[in-house]
């Protein structure tokens, strides 16, 4: 776009980015700003930095909002930017604008103390429990209410009384088909992990697209996320803009509604410090905070080991923490297509190094926790329905990572023939409880009862009746926008697992 002298419009809103670049920054401010505005609004950008004259017409034709105009005097840019398309201008009254608050500095944000919950006993895991892993589908209107709370749509209060409807359904279609540990099928959450950015300080969800100037090919990248089964701007990510942490919980106000719909044995699932550490991690986005990935790990691991003694406190059954990024760590190799499974986006230092580093992270959050009540979740990649782009291989590499990690038990994908045998898992420490998958949520249709029955019993051949926890492979919608099944179809699969069990015994 040639420069004008002028806009022909007046902005809305307007900001000074100074001399940041789209990968150092100005993402995350054009992002917060952008976001709360109505469709067709115009956003200001100034900027004093050169790379943006490129990088900026790049990224609006990547998220579809228009470049209006640009301006250039001296070393002063300003760019004129619709929000969506400049022709939905004037279509309808422009919704409030909140102009964000810009921070001058990046700086850490104290933690408040928070108030110590009186403990609770927590109700017993039964031998041969059925549960989801967590995430069930979310109704349509669900995910329109999401998009709108994270632009700034939607007020806090009005998005959890349609979050409670939401997870009104999910509990209720878990009681129908026989559950015995109750999940909230994490209707809050954009996703299983990237969740926590709405959550924590100093973080922010951005679109994948935003990453496009941030990656090392940016072409690959770009290819990957057409091939997507679900527009890119609707699939958020982290992103770290200060010193991280936990002023609030991350997921008492779900456990808390929860236990409002049942009474039954609870689980609550967290990502992983290992697959927090790999997501938010981007070398151009962390620096002003962090030097280093560990010094970030070390704040992500505070942040999960105040939210787990909690959970511990509160009496949640079951804590669960996925670490699916495990598996790309030993699975993936030069050849194999890119995996936004988790988002782990950043570089890994190989295998051994980075199964050491997460076997570490991982002890350092439940240290000195109740063993008993604390789950580690692995599959290899929930982002489609096609088993052949997943990742694929036996538990094998994974083994001796896995026996190290001082958790209770082990809730594996296993239905799926990408996992290998059953056999490998007798290696699994003698005192954990080992979590089969016994459907597989990536099927349309429910698995046949004699099918799954025979897999129980498999297990407790295994590994006896009392160490055997039972439930599918993976979670039933990881993205809010990209389920793998619907709901009809997720009550179909629990139910037929509670029958099967009820047919072993």
């Amino acid at each position: 776009m040639t420069p004008t002298d002028k806009h022909p419009y007046e902005p809305d809103v307007s900001f000074d980015g100074g001399d940041l670049d789209c990968g150092n920054g100005l993402l995350l401010l054009i992002r917060k700003h952008i976001d709360p505005m109505a469709r067709g609004q115009l956003l200001e950008i100034r900027s004093t930095e050169i790379s943006v004259d490129e990088d900026l017409p790049a990224w609006c034709r990547m998220t579809s909002n228009d470049l209006v105009s640009f301006t250039k005097v001296g070393k002063q840019r300003s760019f004129l930017v619709c929000r969506g398309k400049f022709e939905e201008r004037g279509q309808s009254a422009p919704a409030p604008v909140k102009q964000p608050v810009q921070p001058a500095v990046l700086k850490s944000i104290a933690p408040v103390p928070l108030p110590p919950r009186l403990p609770v006993a927590a109700p017993p895991l039964p031998p041969l429990a059925v549960m989801g892993i967590g995430s069930w589908p979310r109704p349509r209107w669900m995910i329109d209410s999401m998009h709108a709370h994270v632009e700034g749509r939607l007020d806090e209060a009005a998005f959890h009384e349609t979050a409670n409807d939401a997870v009104r359904l999910a509990v209720a279609a878990q009681e129908r088909a026989g559950v015995g540990v109750m999940t909230d099928g994490e209707q809050r959450r954009d996703s299983y992990a990237s969740f926590v950015a709405t959550r924590l300080d100093n973080c922010q969800l951005i679109p994948l697209t935003d990453l496009l100037p941030l990656v090392d090919h940016p072409e690959e990248f770009e290819r990957e996320l057409r091939a997507l089964d679900v527009p890119a701007a609707d699939v958020r990510h982290p992103a770290v803009f200060g010193r991280i942490g936990r002023s609030r919980p991350l997921v008492a106000h779900e456990l808390d509604f929860l236990r409002t719909l049942t009474a039954k044995p609870v689980k609550v699932a967290l990502p992983g410090p290992y697959l927090l550490t790999r997501t938010m991690w981007m070398e151009c986005l962390s620096e002003r905070a962090y030097q280093t990935r560990e010094q970030l790990a070390e704040d992500i691991v505070a942040a999960l080991r105040a939210e787990l003694a909690d959970l511990v406190a509160a009496g949640v059954t079951l804590i669960q923490f996925d670490e699916p990024v495990l598996s790309e760590v030993v699975f993936s190799g030069p050849k194999s297509r890119p995996s936004f499974m988790c988002g782990a986006l950043s570089e890994s230092r190989g295998p051994e190094h980075e199964l050491g580093f997460a076997r570490d992270l991982v002890n350092a959050v439940v240290d000195g926790m109740p063993r008993e009540r604390i789950a580690l979740h692995v599959c290899r990649g929930n982002w489609t329905p096609d088993e052949s782009v997943a990742l694929s291989g036996s538990y094998e590499p994974l083994l001796t990572t896995l026996q190290a990690m001082k958790v209770g038990a082990y809730l594996l994908e296993m239905c799926t023939p990408r996992a290998g045998e059953m056999e490998i898992l007798r290696a699994l420490p003698a005192d954990a409880r080992v979590g089969v998958g016994v459907v597989n949520q990536k099927h349309a249709e429910p698995e046949q009862l004699d099918e799954v029955a025979a897999k129980i019993g498999k297990a407790i051949d295994l590994f006896g009746a009392e160490r055997v926890l039972l439930h599918p492979d993976c979670g039933f919608a990881t993205f809010a926008d990209n389920p793998i099944c619907n709901a009809s179809s997720a009550e179909a699969k629990l139910s037929v697992i509670a029958r099967a069990v009820e047919r072993v015994r």
